[in-house]
């Protein structure tokens, strides 16, 4: 296997243009016997030849831009990712007000945010797994209706124990989500059109993650951060209603009989794969970072120099709006970058944006965010769009892996940041940040030397 991006193409390769024929079982010694070697190889190539062409009728079937299904296929995905980081990061923006009103300090509050990516990361290779037999779709409702009803409990918590247990509980729920999604996108849209299709479901991401801040920050700031947690939890019905109105049949789907051995054999071949494992890295060490930023960044805009209030806190993350823009713009960079120019991209401009906050001045902690979350978005949308078309058997497996690594970045990034925040405030945290973005930069270099090495032998 090349170990040249952090992402493969998208092209059919042609195994015997870099494997050798190797004797048949049926003639071990094919050396001795050239006739049978050559027939032998013969019909390898054929039936890698008619495997390629179905692979490519295959394709040709699924959906692409101007098709009935594709736009109401993009913008069900859209509403799904809005209403999952809506619900995950509920909290994030509320974290100040928690505290005064639950008399936690940041790091115990910051659980309310780690919590629900805990069980999310715990969660998703199992869902993944019940998607393979049940369906991506069916798993993406089943998972939204629940993650909404906990969303509907979650307001009357009443101690900071039982709001963590609630959240953790929805973030197993919200897993289906991204266990499904990647997956459902790629068995259902073309490959050329997947990295633009994946860019808008994680556009919904950032227009969730921002809408849902901003929302709670003021709801917050006039009735209480329970009401706030209200406000998104009707948001996230309506998302979840309009995700079913507009989501098309699966047209691509076979279901998979549930068999814990060939999963887990399915995953020991993905962990195994040094282009997945690559990948996985780089999604944790981003989330790292953002969990960090996102989970701290109130505390500091709360207190002195500042003194924000908790209305213009969560009006904060209107910086989303440039993950947006970034997240669909990641296919036609990905084009002219190719995947590890588009990550060193991501990793510079997020580093940039982490020193420009170092300033205390609010114009320079808003430049930083909007160059952090820039580059958080792109590098993201890459990695995941990457590994959907990396791993052709197993994609849901592969994806979940993912979501794993991911997920446990930003829990790792919420509790880390909310500890270093209070060791040595916000210029701990940036270091922290820092940090992870030069390993994933080290990673990005590596797998750039290493394609080098390969075209040249």
């Amino acid at each position: 296997m090349p170990a040249l991006d952090t992402g493969a193409s998208t092209e059919p390769v042609d195994a015997s243009a870099v494997i050798p024929p190797s004797p048949t079982p049926e003639h071990p010694d094919a050396a001795q016997h050239p006739e049978a070697a050559q027939r032998a190889g013969t019909a390898r190539h054929t039936g890698t030849a008619q495997h390629a062409d179905a692979a490519q009728h295959a394709d040709a079937t699924k959906l692409s831009p101007g098709d009935p299904g594709h736009g109401r296929m993009r913008l069900a995905l859209f509403a799904a990712g809005l209403s999952t980081f809506a619900l995950l990061y509920s909290t994030q923006a509320l974290l100040p007000e928690i505290s005064r009103a639950l008399h936690a300090a940041p790091d115990q509050a910051s659980w309310t945010v780690s919590g629900a990516t805990i069980g999310l990361a715990v969660a998703v290779l199992p869902l993944a797994a019940l998607s393979e037999r049940f369906g991506r779709r069916r798993m993406l409702t089943v998972s939204m209706a629940v993650a909404v009803a906990l969303a509907l409990v979650i307001p009357f918590a009443p101690s900071l124990p039982v709001l963590i247990a609630l959240r953790t509980l929805q973030g197993a729920a919200v897993a289906g989500v991204p266990a499904s999604a990647m997956a459902f996108l790629s068995d259902e849209v073309r490959a050329k059109h997947l990295v633009g299709a994946v860019g808008l479901f994680v556009a919904g991401n950032s227009v969730g993650g921002m809408s849902g801040r901003i929302l709670t920050g003021w709801v917050t700031e006039a009735w209480g951060w329970r009401a706030g947690l209200g406000a998104v939890a009707v948001t996230s019905l309506l998302c979840a209603v309009a995700f079913r109105l507009l989501v098309p049949q699966a047209r691509h789907f076979t279901p998979t009989p549930l068999n814990p051995r060939r999963v887990a054999a399915t995953v020991r071949a993905h962990l195994g794969n040094p282009l997945l494992l690559r990948l996985y890295a780089i999604g944790l060490l981003f989330m790292t970072v953002f969990g960090a930023v996102y989970t701290v960044i109130g505390y500091r805009l709360v207190a002195e120099p500042f003194g924000l209030s908790q209305g213009l806190v969560g009006s904060i993350f209107v910086i989303y709006l440039v993950g947006t823009a970034a997240s669909a713009t990641a296919g036609r960079l990905n084009a002219r970058l190719g995947r590890r120019g588009t990550l060193y991209l991501g990793i510079g401009t997020a580093s940039a944006g982490l020193l420009i906050s170092l300033a205390d001045s609010v114009a320079a902690v808003v430049a930083g965010l909007v160059l952090i979350t820039a580059g958080f978005f792109a590098g993201h949308a890459v990695a995941s769009g990457s590994v959907s078309h990396t791993a052709p058997h197993g994609a849901a497996q592969a994806s979940a892996l993912y979501q794993m690594s991911y997920y446990v970045g930003s829990s790792l990034g919420g509790a880390l940041g909310a500890v270093a925040f209070a060791a040595g405030g916000w210029g701990a945290t940036v270091a922290l940040a820092l940090g992870a973005m030069v390993l994933a930069a080290g990673i990005t270099l590596y797998a750039t030397r290493r394609a080098v090495v390969l075209a040249r032998a």
